[in-house]
């Protein structure tokens, strides 16, 4: 192993994760929290298994980018673990601990449609920390004096098919709503959407509005597969009805859906007991 200074090896790590950021990867950065040597070593270990840094142990490095599969895979941001799990009880490492930290954008909602629904949900979503796209093809509905806020993207849209594919990109991480104003325009949305696939995709609607949409993007010769992943209508029964509640209720899908949430009410435990 080619030695390299602390200074360098921090370098490396950190053009690495914001690699990871921008490229839409998801990836664990392990560092050895406590231990009798080189205390504040990290690995950054990206899904593909790639990895840079180094804990000075090949054989542990080498454990560790293993299990980091698991690790992603899990819901978890944070995970802490005695190292004698990885190395086998070598004394050297006896009483070490390490820490996987998830590394990964942060998470997108891509909001098609201005109106009422689509501004709450714009807001809610900046509050609780999501980076928020909002698109609209009346230049008025996505204006800087309707929305100050400096987190939230605005996309007066020529064509909501080209907008929302530079939305969504490569698709990882990111949360599409469809919340536009009619038929054409849930249509021309959710085309451009299901085939830049993202992680989530939700359409407001009734059962018959939503249906006679996704049968016009069926006919088009959409992948079945990933109509059957929509979401729609969209989000939690919460029994929504003010525009707000119903941002509530699309929002709360969307985070269940990025945490591995159930939806089911937390004190559900008691009426079982």
């Amino acid at each position: 192993m080619i030695e390299v200074s602390e200074q360098t090896q921090a370098r490396i790590i950190v053009e690495a994760a914001r690699r990871v950021i921008s490229g839409g990867v998801v990836a664990a950065l392990v560092t050895l929290i406590c231990g009798l040597r080189n205390v504040g070593a990290k690995v950054l270990i990206e899904e593909s298994g790639h990895h840079v840094g180094s804990t000075g142990d090949t054989e542990l490095d080498e454990k560790l980018v293993a299990h980091a599969a698991s690790f992603l895979a899990s819901s978890a941001e944070a995970t802490t673990y005695s190292v004698e799990e990885f190395a086998g009880g070598l004394a050297v490492w006896r009483g070490a601990r390490v820490m996987f930290e998830r590394v990964e954008s942060e998470p997108h909602v891509v909001i098609c449609g201005a109106g009422h629904v689509g501004a709450a949900l714009a807001r809610l979503a900046y509050i609780i920390g999501y980076r928020v796209t909002l698109i609209d093809d009346r230049a008025d509905f996505v204006s800087r004096a309707r929305f100050p806020e400096p987190g939230i993207e605005l996309v007066a849209a020529k064509r909501w098919a080209d907008a929302v594919r530079d939305a969504v990109g490569g698709g990882r991480g990111v949360s599409v709503a469809v919340v536009t104003r009619g038929h054409k325009e849930d249509e021309e949305c959710l085309r451009a959407v299901v085939a830049a696939r993202p992680a989530y995709v939700g359409m407001i609607g009734s059962r018959r509005r939503t249906n006679i949409v996704l049968d016009r993007v069926r006919e088009t010769g959409a992948d079945e597969a990933l109509l059957r992943e929509v979401r729609a209508p969209v989000g939690l029964d919460i029994a929504a009805v003010a525009p707000e509640e119903v941002a509530l209720a699309i929002l709360a899908e969307i985070v269940a859906e990025r945490r591995g949430g159930t939806g089911v009410p937390l004190s559900a435990w008691r009426r079982k007991s």
